[in-house]
């Protein structure tokens, strides 16, 4: 990432957390108190597609995406230790692992203390969230935990080429082995619209404004659009949990239920991304990042396509909720691990051949 895209960590991303915990609260308060407003704006709705999150959440991602040259792919093989374990991770054991942690959590040990009828819904929301790796905010937790920013680039890049073809068959897989009616029509279409038009979208603008302004001007823009980007988010925060402030207020332990299989997960797939580079002997710089990347989820479009599955009221989007309002204080807490753990990071990397940093 060139310093003229690099992301800065402003007031309100150093206090994102206090700034979610109000809008959470604030969505929940809302649609407790006005229930007809927000099922009105949950009818809002083309092809199952709620337009009020559609729109939110493409604001919230295309300034992120435009951060993106994919032209990074090109910088793969400097880093592939680093770039195929946290490909490991991301595909082949984090979809899989929640699969299992759904079934264990949800279908047998809280099962007595969860609606009947929404469990195939809960596992379907666990299973969205996991399937997508971290896109938008993976920029800032690198950027926290002292991460090499051309590593995080390429691999957001790759992860997102990746994400174009892999999420729906993946999705698809596991509901399917979860005996949920998958509805491919809508599936397809939230990859369509979350991921290909925005990244297509985001690379046209890009390539534009670089070659009518260069940097400078894809910096002035970036600097416009990151509070544009944020308040979606935070506003998307507010829809949300407006959308089940019913059930978050009626329902406590089914949320505090749903939050230990995304907890485990979280701290699994972190951790395990984190000893395998530092048993390659990768540099904390990317092993870092690479732990982010291979916990944090892309909610927006779990949350999108849970939305579009199974509509605004289901345990699905429930789910998906859950993973946003744990998403940021457990990241920023993987954040003070990697960082507090820098040192014992680089004594074990040091003997299996890393160099313990990199050379900006």
């Amino acid at each position: 990432m060139s310093a003229a895209t690099a992301p800065r960590i402003g007031f309100v991303e150093r206090y994102l957390s206090a700034w979610a915990a109000l809008c959470i609260v604030a969505g929940a308060g809302l649609g407790y108190l006005l229930p007809d407003g927000f099922a009105r704006l949950g009818r809002m709705e083309v092809a199952k597609v709620n337009l009020p999150v559609a729109a939110l959440i493409w604001l919230m991602i295309v300034p992120m995406l435009l951060r993106i040259d994919f032209a990074a792919l090109a910088g793969v093989r400097r880093q592939w230790r680093g770039i195929g374990i946290t490909l490991f991770v991301n595909w082949a054991v984090k979809p899989f692992s929640m699969a299992l942690l759904g079934w264990l959590f949800v279908r047998h040990l809280f099962a007595a203390w969860l609606p009947a009828g929404e469990l195939d819904a809960y596992v379907a929301g666990l299973v969205l969230l996991a399937a997508a790796p971290c896109t938008a905010m993976v920029f800032v937790w690198s950027r926290l935990c002292g991460g090499e920013p051309a590593f995080t680039l390429s691999q957001v890049a790759l992860n997102d080429a990746i994400m174009v073809v892999a999420f729906a068959p993946i999705v698809g897989l596991l509901l399917g082995l979860s005996a949920i009616t998958v509805p491919w029509a809508t599936l397809l279409l939230s990859v369509g619209l979350y991921i290909v038009a925005p990244v297509l979208a985001s690379a046209v603008l890009r390539r534009a404004v670089l070659a009518h302004g260069g940097p400078l001007a894809l910096r002035r823009l970036l600097d416009r659009l990151g509070p544009v980007s944020l308040a979606a988010l935070l506003l998307t925060l507010v829809l949300l949990f407006g959308f089940q402030g019913r059930q978050l207020v009626a329902q406590p332990l089914v949320i505090a239920l749903l939050a230990v299989p995304i907890l485990i997960q979280v701290y699994f797939t972190s951790g395990l991304a984190y000893l395998l580079n530092r048993a390659a002997g990768v540099p904390h710089a990317v092993a870092a990042p690479s732990a982010l990347i291979g916990a944090s989820n892309f909610f927006e479009l779990a949350v999108a396509t849970a939305v579009g599955l199974f509509g605004v009221h289901s345990g699905a989007a429930l789910t998906t909720v859950v993973g946003v309002l744990i998403e940021v204080p457990v990241m920023l807490s993987v954040v003070r691990l990697a960082v507090a753990s820098r040192g014992w990071y680089e004594a074990g990397a040091a003997r299996t051949g890393g160099r313990g940093d990199l050379v900006h």
